[in-house]
């Protein structure tokens, strides 16, 4: 059978990492977008995500993939997948009138005979109420996008989860095709099973962070480290070696967010007990706070007219986006007090702070600064000389929640070095 010839529509994030995983796989892929700006950026290869090794795949892929702002350039296609990012609000609420529209057009454009994917992730019960195209060629894939990671995600996927209208019924040859390409299972199940199936990943993934942010914080008062419980939870088979047991500063990013709001959406609808899902979110709410409560009781409260130092805005390394960051968060929280900050892929707007200033690189960041918080662990922050921080710096506090810096150096170089999970260091008396 002759490989099929392949659409993506929507070219933010999710789209075009992904049409770009399928040019990887060998397959011809017509990459699409209504936006003719984002076209045209793409065409002169500015690619408007932060993506390890984006740039080499699409450059690897050569004549194989190419943009498109012409939705009938879908007709030739044999299998279309819609992947738009979908957007969500300060509360994870999503928005869906935006890929309701592009699967419309797209479905208008496309050859009546195609396969229809719907790749973008959608709360149960979305795919099966499309009602527009016929339910044998009409699927849903769970999408596996991790920021910073997607690359090797996409081309090397662990799974892939399939939402069919009848999972018992073969899959159409073509997208079989297509999906045996990637070397890896295949999990057919009817479509709100795939849609729930996402949530519950994140779902699972949030319940770990609680668990390990909620015992981190007890290590922190009682004398033990985090960091030498959780290799023995890895040891436990039951827990695994890839479980999710680093300590955070509450949910970030925008897709965790919102799938805990569908889940409580879903329960009060139905009348199921949510208690679990209440309990992360306030969890979440409350450890966002963390680097703030240690600014305060280390140098806000002790230290007059103090210069704070951030490194990194970004809600994770590997990434642009700033979707609820904790960064941000904090800048928003220190509006009363000097800041400097610095970032390598983002620049700190200054609708943040109206008094922050913007350092060049982390070290001309922290001169100066009575206390550094590390917000962002960027790979250029881990070769950082804790004696050389401790030479520019006014004061010796650095709040460094994932550890950045080898905590051997710190403590060596004098510094009084916070981590989440941590024993804490003693404060100076006053």
């Amino acid at each position: 059978m002759k490989a099929p010839l392949v659409g993506v529509a929507g070219m933010t994030h999710l789209g075009l990492v992904s049409g770009s995983a399928l040019a990887g796989h060998g397959f011809e892929v017509v990459c699409f977008d209504r936006d003719q700006a984002l076209v045209a950026r793409l065409e002169r290869r500015d690619w408007p995500v932060l993506e390890p090794g984006l740039d080499s795949l699409i450059c690897a892929n050569g004549a194989r993939q190419r943009f498109t702002g012409t939705a009938k350039e879908l007709a030739s296609c044999d299998i279309v997948y819609v992947a738009p990012d979908v957007p969500t609000d300060d509360q994870g609420r999503t928005e869906l009138s935006g890929l309701t529209a592009l699967i419309r057009d797209v479905a208008a454009a496309m050859n009546s005979e195609a396969v229809l994917v719907v790749l973008s992730q959608v709360p149960p019960g979305f795919t099966r109420g499309l009602g527009l195209w016929p339910s044998e060629r009409l699927f849903y894939q769970v999408e596996t996008l991790v920021f910073g990671q997607a690359v090797e995600r996409a081309m090397k996927p662990e799974r892939i989860i399939l939402g069919c209208a009848d999972p018992g019924a073969p899959v159409e040859p073509r997208y079989r095709a297509l999906l045996t390409a990637f070397d890896c299972p295949i999990m057919p199940m009817r479509y709100e099973s795939a849609e729930l199936a996402k949530i519950s990943i994140n779902c699972c993934l949030v319940a770990s962070l609680t668990i390990s942010n909620t015992l981190a914080e007890l290590c922190e008062r009682i004398g033990a480290d985090w960091a030498e419980i959780a290799p023995a939870l890895r040891r436990d088979r039951r827990i695994g070696s890839y479980a999710y047991l680093s300590p955070g500063l509450g949910i970030s990013g925008g897709n965790l967010e919102r799938d805990l709001g569908t889940v409580l959406s879903l329960s009060e609808t139905h009348g199921t007990e949510n208690g679990l899902i209440t309990a992360v979110v306030r969890n979440s709410r409350y450890r966002r706070h963390w680097a703030l409560r240690q600014l305060h009781a280390r140098v806000l409260s002790r230290v007059a007219d103090p210069l704070i130092a951030i490194l990194g805005v970004t809600y994770k390394e590997n990434t642009r986006s700033i979707k609820n960051s904790p960064a941000v968060a904090l800048i928003h929280q220190l509006i009363d007090f000097r800041i400097r900050v610095f970032d390598p892929a983002v620049r700190p707007s200054p609708q943040w702070h109206p008094g922050m200033t913007v350092a060049d690189d982390a070290l001309a960041c922290c001169d100066g600064a009575d206390a550094m918080v590390i917000l962002t662990a960027w790979p250029q922050f881990r070769s950082l000389r804790p004696s050389e921080l401790r030479g520019r710096m006014h004061g010796r506090v650095v709040i460094d929640p994932g550890s950045v810096l080898d905590r051997a150096a710190a403590t060596g170089a004098g510094l009084e070095h916070v981590v989440l999970g941590a024993p804490s260091p003693a404060q100076p008396q006053q």
